[in-house]
């Protein structure tokens, strides 16, 4: 079930280990790179990550997703360090996820059932609960064999296979697809009333902040809208849609706060939190919001970019914002290295003569904490806004 996590301290945390796989869809490289944002998903739901375990398979093993070698390498150092939680970083099937709960005798997460459990603890609204319960139970449905095992081969009284295991399994199943059922049409009721708000917001251009978890949207939003939209330096920290009425000199608009993407993002999530995503779809201007820090921000890009292409809300006008100039750090090359320049040791400057500088979205370098560039992103996205507002409300020209 769902469960309530409480904020922790560093020495409450719970402790962890991880557990991936390297195959031809993701070398050595890449997986660590799925495992630093596992690790930074395990600290936002409250778990220390002590320990990584990787092998080298095809594909999962059917039964326990790793090699029977591997899985008692885990068992030993789980006895060894008093490991609490493994996570896993793909999505176990039922019977995987069972049979490893009982050979480790602890607590199992996949990637998808961590980040429900960080959702639900996120959630704030009760549109955001809904969407997580639907999502979660959505999760749930198929793995609720493993949850009646000692039930499910006990024999009726008349001798029969069907015993009150499966019976209760049934009618377990009937439950859940009637909340489903439920919360599907009271999310529906919800994004009625939404659209209905939506369209009361008036003659106003509407912008959205987008971008990757932790790049920090919300920052920019608070300080953009002078409010207090939730801001903290871990995943999700925002999942309910915040709206703000911004004036940048004489121009008003509408500024919106999304929720985070993410990779392997759970299926589920997805479905559920369509009807969020609207409002990005609906939107004038979108203000993509990234990380320059994060080594891997490229990708980043990508995930956003290909999710915005998902939910057909590629093509509007958008201002890329690279957030965190003042944590940014590169290689500098020693000028006797004669091995190829990489990536790493590009400089801020040379980011900004790259890809960045060579196409027609228009981009800003900012530090949004230190409150470093703002007035150039201000100024930019004036522009853009007054661009629109008169092409679309010329009769309200007299604003400018």
């Amino acid at each position: 079930m769902l469960e309530k996590i409480k904020h922790t301290k560093p020495a409450d945390l719970i402790p962890a280990l991880l557990i991936g796989l390297i195959n031809r869809e993701q070398d050595e490289n890449k997986l660590n790179e799925y495992l630093d944002e596992l690790a930074f998903l395990a600290l936002t739901y409250g778990a220390d990550a002590k320990k990584r375990f990787t092998q080298k398979l095809e594909k999962p093993d059917v039964r326990t997703f790793v090699g029977s070698g591997k899985l008692q390498e885990i068992k030993k150092y789980v006895d060894e360090h008093k490991i609490q939680i493994a996570i896993f970083d793909d999505e176990l099937s039922p019977s995987q996820m069972r049979n490893v709960e009982k050979e480790l005798n602890i607590k199992i997460h996949d990637r998808n059932s961590l980040i429900l459990q960080i959702f639900s603890q996120r959630a704030q609204t009760a549109y955001a609960k809904t969407q997580v319960e639907l999502a979660y139970y959505q999760y749930m449905l198929p793995r609720l064999t493993g949850m009646w095992t000692h039930l499910e081969r006990q024999r009726g009284g008349t001798g029969t296979r069907g015993g009150s295991g499966e019976l209760q399994i049934e009618s377990d199943r009937r439950i859940l697809r009637d909340r489903i059922a439920l919360l599907k049409q009271k999310l529906v009721d919800i994004d009625k009333q939404m659209a209905t708000q939506r369209k009361n917001r008036g003659e106003l251009i509407r912008v959205a902040l987008v971008g990757y978890t932790n790049v920090g949207k919300s920052t920019i939003m608070n300080m953009l809208s002078k409010s207090e939209v939730f801001a903290e330096n871990k995943l999700f920290a925002t999942l309910d849609t915040t709206v703000r009425k911004v004036v940048i000199d004489n121009v008003p608009f509408l500024l919106s706060d999304t929720v985070g993407f993410i990779r392997k993002l759970p299926t589920q999530l997805v479905e559920s939190f369509k009807s969020t995503l609207d409002e990005v779809r609906e939107e004038d201007i979108l203000v993509h919001v990234v990380d320059i820090s994060n080594p891997h921000f490229e990708d980043q890009i990508n995930v956003v970019n290909q999710t915005l292409a998902d939910i057909k809300a590629h093509d509007k006008p958008t201002l890329l914002v690279f957030n965190k100039i003042d944590a940014f750090t590169y290689e500098e090359k020693d000028p006797i290295d004669l091995s190829p320049v990489t990536k790493r040791n590009y400089s801020l400057d040379d980011w900004k003569k790259s890809w960045m500088g060579n196409q027609n979205i228009k981009c800003v370098f900012i530090a949004a904490v230190k409150k470093q560039n703002i007035d150039e992103m201000r100024s930019t996205l004036y522009d853009m806004v007054k661009k629109m507002h008169s092409i679309r409300y010329p009769y309200n020209s007299f604003l400018y």
